[in-house]
Order: C-alpha cells, then structure tokens, then sequence
C-alpha cells in the first residue's frame, strides 16, 4: 500500500497506463486532460494553502463556464464571470437537484466512463446523475479521505463486513463505489460483502462476527445506516450481542432512506456500541453525496451531532438559501460544498441539509425544513429558469 504522495501519483498513473477501466478511455478536451493531471498532484499533496485551494477553484470555474453550457447560462444571468470572481466564495453554488433535471456535465456524457445516479429517495422516478470522465480523480479523493480519517490507528489491511451491494450489483451508485474500493485497497482477507441486491446474509455475516470475536485482530464493519438498524434488529431478535476486538471500528453512511425504522441519533449509537463492544468514539459517520466527489468524516460519536471534516480539497459554507449569503458562524443554515474533485460538472453546489460552522468543520443538523427548505426550492426553480435561458 502507497505511504507517500508518490506512490500513489504512480499507482494511479501505472492503473491509466495499463488501461484499467475508468480512465480516460476516450480524447478528452486538451483542458480536461490538464486538470485531471492537475487535480491528482493537487489531492496527493499534503494540505494546501488559502490562496492554493483559491487558485485551483477559480481554474476549474474557468474550464466549467467555459464547457458546461448550463452552468455558464446561469452565470451570466447573474452576470458572474471568472474574471468577476475575486474569492471562490463567490463562485454561484448549484442546487443539488438540479443534477435531476439538466445534465451537467463538460465532457459528452455518453463518453464518460462512469456515471454516478442518486437513489431517488424523494422522487423514485427521477434520479439524478453524476458523469465522471474518468473515475480516477474519485477514486484518489475516496482513498485519501478514506485512509486519513477512518484508516489511522488500525493496520493497513482489516478485514471488514460491507453491509452494502457491491459496485458489480449496483453500477450506478457512488456507495457502491466506495465501499467496494475500501475493500479492495485496505480489506484483509475474509472481508466481504453481506448485502447484496436480495437482502442481508445474515447467517454469513454472524460467522464473520463469531470468527472476530474468537480472535483479538480489530475488524471494520461498514455500511448503510439502515443496513446497521436491520442487523440491531436481527440481533435482538435472537437475543445476542457481539464483543469485537478492541480497535474495532464502524462506519455507517446514508441514513435510513426509508428502508429501515427511523433511529435518533443518540439512540442509534447507543445500541450499535450495546449490541457489538464498541464505544461510541470509534463509530464513524461518513457524509457524502452523488453529486460530490469527496466525503465529509467525523472523528467519532461519542456525543452528537459529531463535527464532519474533509481534506484540503474540499470546503464548506453555511449559508441562508434565500439569499446566499453566509451566516454567522455559530447560527444554522444550508452547507454549500466547494469540492475541487468534481471537474466536470461544478466544483460548488448547494445542499438541503442544515448544517452550522463550528471550529474544525461543521455539524451536520438534518434536512432544511419551513423557511429553509422554500429557500432551496426558490434557488433550484432560479438555476433551471437561469440555466435553460
């Protein structure tokens, strides 16, 4: 496994190379190509400073106004334009469902090797899509992030229970994605998936709890959240507890999306460190979306809600949706996400989730409801009107 910036400069080269599939499979723009090699020394390098993240933001809003014709319509309705741009804070921040109705994409999306789709929770018949020229830019922000927040203090290989599909079953989920790459790069032997499309391998996955508990090496369980409340449940039905080894770690992402009875927050922690030996503290939520490109962790769930942090590539705001304008830190508002992994559709969108800046990061306070929530909505039915000209 790469340990410096380098190796895995030259992992991901050596992967393009050898034409692992999702690499540029097909003649980008000359600009894509120059930001992708861009962007992939730019996420390798440890941190970056004010005017390195503003510098690279502003090159990526060049390249999308320029190659993302709704984008730029939007923009010039509101007469931004990159020269305009003093501060990547100004940079206009898409609403997420615009990703449902238009496609965003700079590249042809029929040429993209992958395509990200989100599940449809609030409209099952409408999903919207994520296109990824190559998937290598994804893949590195997903193993940075992945290693440096839910990877430190345990050994390089673990084995782990994935409580989701693989990406083989469900192609177009991001999830699948990353649950699949966590595998692949920092799972031991014996991990495996114990979901899959037709439901949990319970039996499957108890054995692997068993063998855990039996041996003292940490192990990693990593799933959806509403995956976690169906194995609380299978537990308490058979009136078991599991104790696994200390240094044992949980990541759970997503929320319950309407597949599992609804938990709050402390309620839900409480019984997965009850039901499996582990504290609160080595329970890690991840926060990500379709149409990011990089993820958002928190150091644990000891109390809630937790403080998300991200890598240098990614920042966030709390605004209020109305009017875009930023709050006071401190006061709740709606997360707007700069994320400089997303080159070919916009770097900066505009979330429905309630979030306030605290130092560190942010808490991360659920979905925006009453006056927030017509503010989202006000912002979504500005950009369509905006971007269809």
């Amino acid at each position: 496994m790469p340990s410096d910036g380098q190796a895995i400069t030259q992992s991901i080269s050596d992967a393009i190379s050898d034409g692992m599939p999702g690499g540029l499979t097909y003649s980008c723009l000359p600009s894509t190509q120059a930001l992708v090699s861009a962007l992939l020394a730019f996420i390798t390098q440890d941190g970056c400073s004010d005017a390195e993240f503003h510098a690279m933001a502003l090159r990526l809003f060049e390249h999308q106004y320029a190659h993302n014709a709704p984008l730029r319509r939007f923009c010039q309705g509101r007469g931004v334009t990159p020269r305009r741009i003093r501060h990547w804070h100004e940079i206009p921040a898409v609403p997420i469902n615009a990703f449902k109705e238009l496609t965003l994409s700079c590249e042809p999306p029929e040429a993209c090797a992958r395509v990200f789709m989100t599940s449809g929770t609030t409209r099952a018949e409408v999903k919207g899509k994520h296109h990824h020229p190559t998937i290598e830019v994804w893949d590195l922000s997903m193993r940075r992030g992945f290693e440096h927040f839910f990877m430190q203090g345990l050994p390089p290989q673990v084995p782990m229970a994935l409580l989701f599909p693989p990406e083989e079953e469900l192609g177009n989920s991001s999830l699948g994605r990353y649950l699949s790459q966590a595998k692949r790069l920092f799972g031991a032997p014996g991990s495996g998936h114990f979901v899959s499309t037709q439901g949990m391998d319970l039996p499957g996955l108890m054995d692997f709890m068993r063998r855990a508990e039996a041996g003292s090496a940490p192990v990693a369980l990593l799933g959806a959240s509403y995956a976690f409340v169906h194995l609380l449940d299978a537990l308490a039905t058979e009136g078991r507890r599991v104790q696994l080894p200390a240094g044992s770690r949980l990541l759970d992402t997503g929320g319950y999306k309407r597949q599992s009875r609804e938990l709050a927050l402390d309620d839900f922690y409480d019984q997965l460190a009850q039901a499996l030996g582990l504290p609160r503290a080595h329970c890690i939520n991840m926060y990500g979306m379709t149409e990011l490109s990089s993820q958002f962790y928190d150091a644990g769930n000891e109390t809630v809600p937790s403080v998300k942090r991200g890598m240098h590539w990614i920042r966030s705001r709390v605004v209020n949706p109305l009017t875009g304008a930023e709050v006071p830190p401190g006061q709740v508002g709606v997360l707007v996400h700069c994320d400089l992994a997303s080159f070919n559709s916009t770097t900066t969108i505009l979330t429905e989730d309630l979030g306030r800046a605290v130092e560190g990061g942010f808490e991360l306070l659920g979905r925006a409801e009453g006056a927030q929530a017509r503010g989202c909505s006000l912002a979504v039915q500005e950009f369509l009107q905006g971007a269809r000209g």
